[in-house]
């Protein structure tokens, strides 16, 4: 007796799972070995035993990278693919034309989904309604659908019809038994039984053909389950095969077409082209009878030589949908943003503005640049931009780019080609662009991208197209920019570091996140939300928070929260100035300390001190910052003799002695109170 093979089933949740594991089980439960493992209930953690194939969820780990980790090196792997009944379909259809009805699952996108599966398949007579926990309800709605989720259709609905888990393609069947060597199954009565019973589509025509050339009867079946039209030439160029798909987008009948020359029926299609050179001729786009069709064309070779070509067909309109159901799967990965402007903790004038200007500018498509010191929330801004935009639907990708060295920051930009460079993934991979299509594509620290970079990137924004490292084609892309920078790039553009072009197209609508100094006691209540985040328990004795007041905070509200989870640690209740975290006390230009400086014989002040103190008072009338090196570029106007090094120290002096509160980036120096009385007293 034949050693059974092993199939593993991945999925994430553990009821669909078992499902998935089951509809396998009924075609191949006789010559296979079904195990099931989800990543909820831990049976997929770690490295899993050796398998035959593993067929995962694409929701199981998140991604093909998280996927590879748990499975055993160069084992076979292909993705779950799911639809409905064609009996569940029939019960949808008898539903009253024009009737308003909720599709129940688990999110809005998961719903949505679904619904556009469904009226693919033709359940177009009824209004649908996606509804998921959190959605508002229509009072007038009584009926609803469910794939199982029974637990979140509302109460008083008169019709419920719950379609149970999605089933397994019929095109996904025939992978497994393709990718496993057990073809014959095609032919037995269960599969045949399966393939009816199932409204299912979409699996690898490659690898179908392949192994099922000289099998007419199966070759028949399976080229019928195909979604893409198929128009089949032997070596003759003679047509011998065209599906019932191909016969309604090309106006044809293929009992009429049969033997006859290809460039008689279909002088479009480059058949011969095909034949010639041996080589696959990339998908493009035909009108054939005023509608747009993708046409592709890929030559059959076996044993070196070649039999034969098809052309896969598909309206245009169909691979647009069929791009969007699979970027919508994407936001089930972690490309989805999680924030909005009500996270945004704050009370102060200047966090309000930042939150009222930044809600404008959101309903605009064109790019933002948030610029802020370190740890001032700028990502969290970007998330809330993005759900206050109008892409609002669409994926939300964030990237850091000082994180990655200049190769690698292309590949995870604009993807790869197979084969583009040594460890390139078979088949290759789209990139950010391509992922954020339709959404938001947020570029973290882009003061750090090389100068070869931003030239692709200006590309990219000028003409919304990318094209992948490796490759030769043209990919369109519709994303939205935001861009975020802790460093005056106007200062970068100057020392030529920055193209200019590309500042002006990142810095279409630029805004200023504030520093947690200009912030108030905003620190205060971002204190609470981090201790009640934290469970911690502690309160902050007067002279603590006077200090904090004080306090410069270089790392901004990171610094903040790394504190609160300090004194959470302190094991007091009362927090008192022998409480607080010792790197507070560190001295640096924008530290304060909060021992009693010495006290110092008072010198005159010297001509760049007194310099120095007349730009920051002109600054505070105007209301406009002053920083280090707009206080150098003023020193060269008026013809001051002062180095970088004696501002800062100048600074550093006036920070301490209380005249200024010095700050890093944009939010450059303020004169305190006491800084302005000490210029107008020298005025008089």
């Amino acid at each position: 007796m034949a050693t059974k093979k092993k199939i593993s089933v991945i999925a994430l949740d553990p009821r669909a799972g078992k499902s998935y594991g089951e509809d396998i089980a009924s075609l191949f439960g006789d010559v296979a070995d079904i195990s099931v493992f989800s990543v909820l209930d831990g049976s997929a953690a770690g490295v899993l035993e050796p398998a035959a194939l593993f067929v995962a969820s694409t929701d199981a780990y998140g991604s093909p990278e998280e996927l590879a980790k748990h499975i055993p090196l160069d084992s076979q792997t292909m993705a779950v693919e799911v639809s409905f009944r064609w009996s569940d379909l029939r019960k949808l259809k008898a539903l009253p034309t024009g009737s308003k009805v909720l599709f129940v699952n688990l999110t809005q996108t998961m719903a949505r989904e679904a619904i556009a599966q469904l009226e693919q398949f033709g359940i177009t007579h009824i209004h649908w309604i996606p509804f998921y926990p959190g959605a508002r309800l229509d009072e007038d709605v009584r009926i609803a659908v469910t794939p199982d989720e029974m637990r979140y259709v509302p109460p008083g609905m008169e019709t419920v019809i719950d379609l149970g888990q999605r089933v397994c393609t019929s095109g996904m069947m025939i992978e497994i038994a393709l990718r496993l060597g057990l073809e014959s199954l095609l032919e037995g009565a269960a599969f045949q039984e399966y393939a009816r019973s199932v409204a299912t589509n979409n699996y690898s025509f490659d690898q179908m053909f392949a192994r099922s050339i000289r099998l007419e009867s199966r070759f028949h079946i399976l080229m019928e389950s195909l979604e893409d039209g198929v128009i089949g030439i032997n070596e003759k160029g003679e047509i011998f095969a065209c599906s019932r798909r191909a016969e309604d987008m090309t106006c044809v009948s293929a009992a009429l077409i049969q033997g006859k020359r290809c460039e008689e029926v279909f002088p479009y299609i480059p058949f011969a082209e095909c034949l010639r050179t041996r080589q696959t001729l990339q998908a493009k786009v035909i009108k054939v009878n005023g509608v747009n069709l993708s046409v592709e064309v890929v030559p059959v070779i076996r044993q070196k030589a070649c039999i034969g070509a098809f052309a896969l067909l598909q309206r245009f309109n169909d691979v647009e949908v069929r791009q969007n159901e699979l970027r919508g799967q994407l936001l089930h990965k972690g490309y989805y943003a999680k924030y909005s402007f009500d996270d945004v903790i704050g009370q102060s004038e200047a966090i309000r503005k930042a939150k009222e200007t930044l809600a404008r500018m959101a309903v605009s498509e064109s790019p933002i640049l948030l610029i802020g010191e370190t740890g001032t929330g700028k990502e969290l801004f970007a998330h809330a931009v993005h759900r206050a935009s109008r892409q609002a639907e669409g994926p939300f990708v964030a990237i850091n780019v000082a994180a990655f060295p200049e190769n690698l920051l292309e590949s995870e930009l604009f993807g790869y080609e197979e084969g583009a460079f040594t460890g390139a993934k078979k088949g290759g991979r789209p990139g950010l662009f391509e992922l954020a299509h339709k959404g938001t594509l947020f570029l973290d620290e882009v003061e750090d991208m090389s100068p070869a970079l931003q030239i692709k990137l200006l590309r990219t924004l000028q003409e919304r197209e990318v094209m992948r490292v490796g490759g030769n084609r043209i990919i369109h892309v519709d994303v939205r920019i935001v861009a975020a920078t802790n460093e005056a790039l106007e200062q970068k553009v100057r020392e030529g570091t920055f193209r200019r072009d590309l500042y002006y197209r990142l810095n279409t609508l630029p805004a200023v996140i504030p520093p947690l100094t200009e912030r108030g006691d905003d620190m205060f209540l971002l204190m609470d939300h981090f201790r009640r985040e934290l469970n911690g328990d502690f309160r902050l004795t007067e002279p603590v928070r006077d200090f904090f007041r004080c306090h410069a905070w270089p790392g901004n509200i990171r610094e903040l929260r790394n504190v609160v989870e300090y004194f959470i640690y302190t094991g007091h209740r009362d927090i008192t100035m022998e409480d607080l975290p010792p790197t507070l006390f560190l001295s640096g230009e924008t530290l304060s300390r909060p021992t009693p400086a010495p006290v110092r014989q008072e010198q005159p002040p010297s001509d760049a001190f007194r310099f120095v103190l007349s730009q920051l008072y002109e600054a505070s009338e105007t209301g406009t910052p002053m920083g280090r090196d707009k206080l150098l570029q003023k020193a060269r106007e008026f013809h001051v003799p002062i180095s970088q090094q004696e501002v800062r120290s100048i600074l550093s002096d006036m920070a301490e002695r209380g005249l200024a509160r010095v700050s890093r980036g944009r939010g450059g120096s303020h004169l305190t109170p006491k800084g302005r009385e000490l210029w107008e007293k020298g005025q008089r």
